[in-house]
């Protein structure tokens, strides 16, 4: 038996980690974004069954503009810490704002995709983004190694400074 295929089931789901947690990360963003497209453009049923939010709108615009721009971020795994936290806390917001003044239990107010986004990027800000997101590409680009990189004019090799 090749040495790196997993012997136990623990060893299978610690193999299994990055893909899953790419695959989370992929999931919530793109729902996440397909929300905010819905209520800016009126596609997907449009906010609420139909139509868009009026520009500029409190809190409803602004909230589905962080879910388009705050979900493709995390689709995409750039900025993903940041954007999940922001996405978060608009969930958090929304759910205090909107949804618990009509009663205490997310199922009973309606809440339930508040919470659920809430706590998935809550989640993806403190997991991180994967190892497959644009931002490990990005950072493999920009931290190459100094050796590999051409050298200024007019330097000589091994020449510093």
């Amino acid at each position: 038996m090749p040495a790196n295929l997993p012997t136990s089931p623990q060893q299978a789901a610690e193999a299994a980690r990055p893909l899953v947690l790419t695959a989370f990360r992929v999931v919530v963003g793109l729902l996440f974004a397909c929300h905010g497209a819905a209520s800016l453009f009126g596609v997907l049923g449009g906010a609420k069954g139909g139509g868009t939010v009026p520009l500029g709108q409190w809190p409803g615009w602004w909230a589905a503009l962080i879910q388009l721009v705050g979900g493709a971020l995390v689709l995409l795994g750039v900025g993903t810490r940041t954007a999940a936290l922001l996405c978060s806390g608009s969930m958090a917001y929304a759910y205090f704002t909107v949804h618990q003044e009509h009663s205490l239990l997310p199922l009973q107010n309606g809440g339930e995709p508040s919470v659920m986004f809430c706590w998935a990027f809550l989640a993806i800000a403190v997991l991180g983004s994967g190892p497959y997101a644009l931002d490990r590409l990005l950072i493999r680009r920009t931290t190459a190694d100094p050796a590999a990189q051409p050298a200024p004019a007019g330097a000589h090799p091994g020449q510093t400074g």
